[in-house]
């Protein structure tokens, strides 16, 4: 699997920002994929951008303004950018769109990601990235979702309070009216939670009052609070459950649970508290090591590492 999440969108861009020209008079983002990365490239390039069917009726946006109408004559360099390009349908189908504005304008065309062997479909791409592909701005839409179990608590709603969790009737109450968190547009394999079977009645309630699709539900199967606290079985309990089936991925909020659910499972788990992907052969602490995560830890360490080797060079 790869993945890719903003922060890592936002770096390639940054880093490759080079390659592309300054003499582009607007950013045309494909929607809805594209409209993140061509807001990106606006932001960096300092031009207006808008979207496809916005520029087709004249509108760009603005600072200041929901959009405004642009001259034509104004804008002769534009650039179409879209998020990835598998297939290439998307961005064939993008070209036929605009193909009968080729005479009026010069539009080039860019994808940040591609996989190997479409290089030539677009002008500009910044990576090649082989299929299996997830990416974070649209994961939660993903065809494959039903072979992924997503944990309910901190992902799917979010944490009780501690003065919610009571095991009791302050506990039904936050079940039966938690806020949404991370909805999936897509139908889940499995929900996998460590919320007490005693509780499934008030939470298939919610789940469908929140309109959540999915084809199982695992809770665990213990009398009571103190019982799931005496066991402290999280990770195995989810790890058991995403391991029973040929599941791809594991949706989980809590990072020392994602790590153990990954370390169990050796199979690739989300971690929605900072939307890092932690897999069997790179460990949490493996990409803390190598910068993958919070890079700004790793330059310290590194800075703070020179100084004590130049602290003992002056004291040899």
């Amino acid at each position: 699997m790869n993945y890719r999440n903003i922060r890592e969108l936002n770096n390639i861009i940054l880093n490759k920002l080079s390659i592309m020209p300054r003499d582009f008079d607007l950013i045309v983002g494909v929607p809805r994929s594209g409209m993140l990365p061509a807001n990106l490239l606006s932001l960096y390039l300092n031009k207006p951008y808008t979207d496809i069917d916005s520029f087709l009726n004249g509108h760009i946006y603005k600072a200041g303004a929901r959009s405004q109408f642009f001259d034509g004559d104004g804008f002769k360099k534009i650039l179409v950018v879209d998020d990835s390009i598998a297939s290439g349908s998307a961005m064939t189908e993008c070209k036929e769109r605009l193909k009968h504005l080729e005479s009026k304008f010069d539009i080039k065309y860019c994808a940040i990601y591609i996989i190997p062997g479409k290089e030539k479909m677009v002008d500009y791409h910044f990576e090649v990235v082989p299929l299996p592909r997830y990416f974070q701005w649209n994961i939660l839409n993903h065809t494959s979702l039903e072979k992924a179990c997503f944990d309910i608590d901190g992902v799917l709603c979010p944490d009780p309070l501690p003065e919610q969790n009571d095991d009791g009737e302050k506990y039904i109450d936050f079940i039966l009216n938690a806020p949404p968190l991370f909805i999936p547009g897509a139908k889940i394999g499995t929900i996998v939670t460590s919320r007490l079977e005693k509780y499934r009645k008030e939470t298939e309630t919610w789940l469908k009052a929140n309109n959540i699709k999915y084809n199982d539900l695992v809770m665990l199967d213990l009398p009571d609070m103190k019982a799931r606290q005496k066991a402290n079985n999280h990770g195995e309990h989810k790890a058991k459950a995403y391991m029973s089936k040929p599941y791809v991925l594991f949706v989980e909020s809590e990072p020392a649970q994602a790590i153990e659910i990954n370390r169990l499972s050796k199979k690739p788990v989300l971690c929605t508290e900072n939307f890092e992907m932690i897999y069997d052969s790179e460990s949490f602490m493996y990409n803390l090591k190598s910068g993958k995560h919070f890079p700004f830890l790793r330059e310290y360490a590194l800075k703070a590492r020179n100084k004590l080797r130049q602290l003992k060079k002056v004291a040899d």
